[in-house]
């Protein structure tokens, strides 16, 4: 079963911007998928017309098989939504907060008071429990808007930008978290501008632009479309590395370049480069973030 179907659909707002085109898009039950754009591309749109907050001009969006807007209801009782802004009362408690929102889907006060209490241990948040959310860090904040989402033990989360303003400490204890529910069964939807979250958590993801799916894969798939990885070397002596420009190396600091390898070439080859022009070798590493020179580079061609 999928746990979200997607076709052909579309939006156009009364001032006559076209936010999705005809859009088709199918997310498997257990999946962890990413969706990848750049703001204004479709991804709030939407999320906002699978949560029933935005409606469509046009085409279908289901979850679970349940059309959102003729079955709305037993749609929205299977998604539980982070949204990027703080939606809360700033002055309600953390703890109310959540028991609050237990009680829009029905969950008796006792129940939802168990619950929480579960979701805010994990969450590192117990002790914050009576305080005013207005007194919580950003990170916090965006922890407890998890903790609500999931109280009604929803089928399908969506995180819109999730670690915004989180730091990297938090952002690493929040995706150990978030893969451990994907490993419960929770489907996960994630929009995120930390391109490394996607590569790191996602099993599938797609690229939008422009109000369309341009291109859909395995996370694995798309980062081997990218036909180029770049290494960063430390060399012994601080000496220029222009007579291998076959690997188009920059110079970042002292002693210090990145190079890249295309398809075919191997460290071999570089490293036989390297000892053609007399440069010795101290340190050399993968720099990382190969699906966000892909982005960059589908973006370009599209």
């Amino acid at each position: 079963m999928h746990a979200i179907t997607i076709k052909d659909l579309s939006k156009v707002y009364a001032n006559g911007t076209e936010a999705l085109r005809r859009v088709n898009l199918d997310v498997a039950a257990g999946d962890f998928f990413g969706l990848i754009g750049a703001n204004g591309a479709g991804k709030t749109t939407m999320i906002g017309i699978l949560t029933g907050l935005v409606v469509k001009t046009s085409g279908e969006a289901r979850i679970f098989d349940h059309e959102i807007a003729t079955d709305p209801i037993k749609a929205k009782k299977m998604i539980g939504v982070v949204p990027q802004e703080f939606n809360f009362s700033i002055f309600e408690k953390v703890q109310d907060i959540i028991i609050t929102q237990a009680g829009y889907y029905g969950i008796p006060r006792e129940v939802a008071a168990k619950e929480s209490e579960s979701l805010l241990k994990r969450l590192e948040l117990w002790e914050k429990r009576s305080v005013q959310s207005r007194m919580l860090s950003g990170g916090m904040k965006r922890r407890l808007m998890i903790a609500r989402a999931l109280v009604h033990k929803p089928k399908l989360l969506i995180l819109d930008e999730p670690t915004a303003g989180v730091d990297v400490e938090l952002r690493h204890g929040m995706w150990d978290y978030l893969q451990d529910l994907n490993r419960q069964g929770v489907t996960i939807l994630l929009t995120t501008h930390y391109l490394e979250e996607i590569e790191r958590m996602c099993k599938n993801a797609a690229i939008i632009k422009n109000g369309e799916i341009i291109t859909k894969d395995s996370v694995k798939n798309l980062i081997r479309l990218w036909d180029k990885e770049t290494f960063v070397l430390t060399i012994k002596e601080d000496k220029p590395l222009g007579r291998i420009q076959r690997f188009n190396p920059k110079k970042i600091d002292d002693n210090v370049w990145e190079v890249e390898l295309s398809k075919g070439e191997t460290l071999n080859d570089l490293l036989a480069g390297l000892s053609e022009i007399g440069v010795s070798l101290v340190d050399i590493r993968p720099q990382g973030h190969r699906l966000e020179k892909l982005f960059l580079n589908i973006l370009k061609k599209s």
